[in-house]
């Protein structure tokens, strides 16, 4: 699909990206206008990208605590301009979404990892007997935050990952840790690993990389939720980096944004030369090497933990709106294609980047908004 050598130019242009996007923000988060679009068929001008069309009522949603900041962003600009419509989304979590959604309580769900065989079946109830559907619209690092006073800087690989993970490396100062940190001065802290609670899509990514690459290391099956033994839980991703943030010693998994606040994250070393840093422009370099593993219109996208390219971070998410194809709520239906959209825009997407996301490959979006025209 030339997905590689597209997105090096569109890692290329991320800081442009970034600065429109937070023109896009302040244009969309300010309506002096006055005026309102309650089920116009368009936007004001400073919000051309966004369609209201018939949409009005509210719209519930919940799911992947990982896209919520990306979320705000989109609710915010969206609403500026569509104020018939009221969006509430709950970030309960990858696995409560989906449950809410396939018992008919929420429009679309929010999840870091697409439908399972079992879930694909209970969701057709709630669609009327019909097909739902992961239309990828949220990308970026899974980054491994810590608390180590000292040492700004540390370098990490999957396999040492895995074993501070399962309580098989318990002290900072490690020789493991030692031996890719030759320069930093590491203490003997305990290490205090913190997991999610709630059965989350960031937590499958996040154990699908470390048996993907460390699988001497790994022997969990993985999935969304937590199965090594020892170790301290929080809910959602921001319980768990408010817990490393607090907490000398701690290290923990959750998407970037959050680790915005001051948190230091873990360089990975891969094959490449130079350790990676979890950022949105190397994160994008890896999700461009991502190939589509779903039929028909599911879009379920198969994610290369191990990418060869240099800077490429791998240990990344996709964040999947999970929507009926046909059998939506004739109340809500509007409301759905009009949101989702937006955020699977040009515009819409180019908020990702402000908000220390990625943007999905141009190729694979460009289906997704074909996919979003066709809801019924």
């Amino acid at each position: 699909m030339k997905l590689q050598r597209k997105n090096r130019l569109r890692a290329l242009s991320l800081g442009a990206v970034a600065v429109s996007g937070a023109l896009a923000l302040t244009a969309c988060g300010s309506d002096d206008t006055g005026k309102s679009n309650e089920g116009g068929s368009s936007a004001t001008a400073g919000n051309s990208a966004i369609k209201c069309d018939d949409a009005k009522g509210q719209l519930q949603a919940s799911g992947s605590s990982a896209q919520k900041n990306a979320i705000d962003a989109w609710i915010k600009a969206y609403s500026a301009s569509c104020k018939g419509v009221q969006i509430n989304y709950n970030p309960t979590g990858s696995g409560a979404g989906i449950t809410a959604f396939t018992q008919g309580q929420t429009a679309f769900a929010g999840s870091d990892s697409p439908l399972k065989p079992e879930e694909v079946t209970a969701a057709k109830k709630a669609c009327n007997n019909n097909a739902a559907i992961d239309l990828p619209m949220v990308g970026g690092p899974i980054a491994v935050g810590y608390n180590v006073p000292g040492v700004d800087s540390l370098t990490l690989d999957a396999a040492t990952l895995a074993q501070i993970f399962d309580g098989k490396i318990t002290k900072w100062n490690d020789e493991a840790i030692a031996k890719l940190n030759a320069d930093a001065k590491l203490p003997s802290t305990k290490i205090q690993t913190f997991h999610r609670s709630d059965d989350s899509g960031t937590t499958d990514n996040f154990t699908k990389y470390l048996k993907a690459v460390a699988p001497s290391d790994w022997k969990y099956e993985g999935g969304k939720a937590w199965q090594a033994k020892g170790g301290q839980s929080a809910q959602g991703s921001s319980g768990l980096a408010q817990q490393v943030k607090q907490t000398e010693g701690a290290i923990s998994y959750f998407e970037l944004s959050y680790a915005g606040d001051g948190i230091n994250t873990v360089d990975l070393k891969t094959e490449a030369a130079e350790p990676v840093k979890a950022s949105v422009e190397n994160a994008t370099k890896a999700i461009a090497t991502a190939k589509v593993a779903g039929t028909g219109k599911d879009l379920s996208l198969e994610l290369n933990y191990k990418p060869t390219e240099e800077g490429a971070y791998p240990l990344t998410l996709v964040t999947y709106e999970i929507v009926c194809e046909k059998g939506n709520k004739a109340d809500t239906l509007a409301a759905t294609k009009s949101f989702l959209t937006y955020i699977a825009s040009e515009q819409g997407q180019q908020q990702l980047a402000e908000a220390k996301y990625a943007p999905i490959p141009d190729e694979i979006i460009t289906k997704v908004r074909e996919n979003i025209a066709g809801l019924s």
